[in-house]
């Protein structure tokens, strides 16, 4: 049972002279060393967690006899992803009391960490999730130890979580290890071990982890932690890319037009820039506004080049090489990119 309150990720800003670590975005300076119209790369960032979904109105819910007829038909977790919150939360109060089911208590701390279908109850929560992590559920030990580390539901405590935390990796959990690769990273609730992130990233990417992945993709760039391996860091930054995972995407286009790591193909590389410029990254629109405005590797499209470098003007990301680039276009074509990013800008506003 995956519970999606299980999903938060720790935010951590890594000492300057490390290897970069999940951030908003990498510094100007930092772009790689290659004579290519998409030299820039993003940094790694944790994901961010997904909106809680509406409360439906229920079904009425089965009782406690029924929902237990078939142990192979999760009807708790089954009411879950149909949104049916109440329902899932009289199933689990059930399976709880009357089979002492982990996997239950953790869905009750799931539904009062986020409010659905119950009141928003910390205190609730963190003790669902404790009995469920006593009991040995390693997705009940991430989400206490996400708990503790915001102070929801009891003062912050930094020490437990890093032991839930450790815990929860031992037993295979990659959210746990992941999270707990950052702080070894970040070098300030835990002392500074690349190596041990490394170990603690790889753990989390093999169990297919796409920001651990992107996130070890990186290490194996810089040599951080692992020995620099360029061939290691494609191959992670395309599995990551595989799973939508946006930096990642941009990250693994870069790689591709340039051959760094893995066999040169503009075309697949192009055709990346537009997916991750679509799912509006700035750093993706204006590589793809480069590749558009020289022609280098698509063919030449001002117009379009400098509606995609509006757009992400408009997220604060500018580019002056694309300024000095697209400044000769005609007031005619300059129209037509402005009324082209104020459509995309408009239909695309969260």
């Amino acid at each position: 049972m995956l519970a999606s309150g299980a999903v938060a990720q720790l935010s951590i800003t890594p000492p300057a002279q490390q290897a970069p670590a999940p951030k908003k975005e990498a510094p100007k300076e930092h772009k790689p060393k290659v004579h290519s119209p998409v030299a820039k790369k993003p940094a790694p960032k944790p994901a961010a967690p997904p909106a809680a979904a509406a409360t439906p109105t229920p079904s009425p819910s089965p009782t406690p006899t029924t929902a237990f007829e078939d142990p192979n038909v999760d009807l708790v977790y089954g009411a879950y992803q149909r949104g049916l919150y109440k329902t899932t939360f009289d199933l689990a109060t059930a399976r709880a009391q009357y089979n002492n089911d982990a996997k239950a208590m953790t869905m009750l701390g799931e539904l009062y960490a986020n409010g659905l279908g119950v009141k928003r109850d910390y205190v609730k929560a963190d003790e669902w999730y404790k009995r469920a992590s006593d009991s040995g559920d390693r997705e009940a030990m991430f989400a206490l130890a996400m708990m503790k580390i915001a102070g929801r539901g009891g003062p912050i405590d930094k020490d437990s979580a890093v032991k839930l935390l450790a815990s929860a990796a031992k037993l295979g959990e990659p959210k746990a290890a992941y999270n707990l690769a950052l702080l070894y990273l970040d070098g300030q609730t835990l002392p500074q071990d690349l190596k041990r992130s490394a170990e603690l990233l790889r753990m989390a990417a093999d169990a297919g982890s796409p920001e651990a992945q992107y996130a070890l993709a990186t290490f194996y760039k810089e040599g951080t932690g692992v020995p620099k391996d360029l061939e290691k860091a494609a191959r992670l930054l395309q599995a990551a890319s595989l799973a939508d995972n946006v930096d990642a995407e941009v990250e693994y286009a870069i790689a591709l037009y340039n051959g760094t790591g893995t066999p040169r193909n503009v075309p697949a590389a192009v055709a990346l820039l537009r997916k991750a410029a679509r799912q509006n990254s700035a750093i993706a629109q204006n590589r793809l506004a480069h590749v558009l405005a020289t022609g280098a590797g698509a063919p030449m499209d001002k117009v379009e080049a400098l509606k995609w470098h509006l757009v992400a003007k408009t997220a604060g990301k500018g580019d002056p090489d694309l300024d000095d680039i697209l400044a000769d276009m005609s007031a005619e074509d300059r129209a037509k990119s402005e009324a082209a990013a104020r459509k995309w800008i408009g239909n695309n506003v969260k």
